[in-house]
């Protein structure tokens, strides 16, 4: 698959509410980092049973359910296995139904046509507001 493709595959998750990552799009070595993660969070995750497990633990603890993925732009780089994306997460509060949303970057590296690293810029103040720990 295509860096491209592979976003959009994230993107429809997060639209499912699923968690972030399949596993037939994951390369066995794979790094997920963050490097702003909020507090107990990691900032980088290796292998594809750690990230598979990792998001899939967080995704059913994390009160928000994503509404939308808007305002995506997708910088094609020089190197075709990665890209740079834009993009703002609108979610709701699943316990008290306030909305809200935090802009994101992301760089996408592919291998083999399969995610190899993923490297997100989260706005952490925004995303503590909307789940209420700001």
């Amino acid at each position: 698959m295509t860096p491209r493709a592979i976003f959009d595959s994230m993107r429809a998750q997060w639209l499912a509410n699923q968690p972030t990552f399949e596993a037939d799009l994951l390369a066995d070595d794979v790094v997920i980092e963050t490097p702003f993660a909020a507090p107990g969070r990691p900032a980088r995750t290796v292998g594809k049973q750690r990230v598979l497990e990792y998001t899939r633990g967080s995704s059913a603890v994390f009160p928000v359910r994503f509404d939308d993925c808007r305002n995506v732009v997708v910088h094609e780089t020089t190197d075709p296995e990665v890209i740079v994306v834009e993009y703002e997460l609108v979610g709701t509060h699943t316990a008290t139904g306030a909305t809200a949303s935090a802009p994101f970057i992301g760089v996408l590296r592919t291998r083999d046509g399969k995610l190899a690293h993923w490297r997100e810029y989260q706005h952490t103040l925004a995303i503590a507001q909307a789940v209420g720990q700001a």
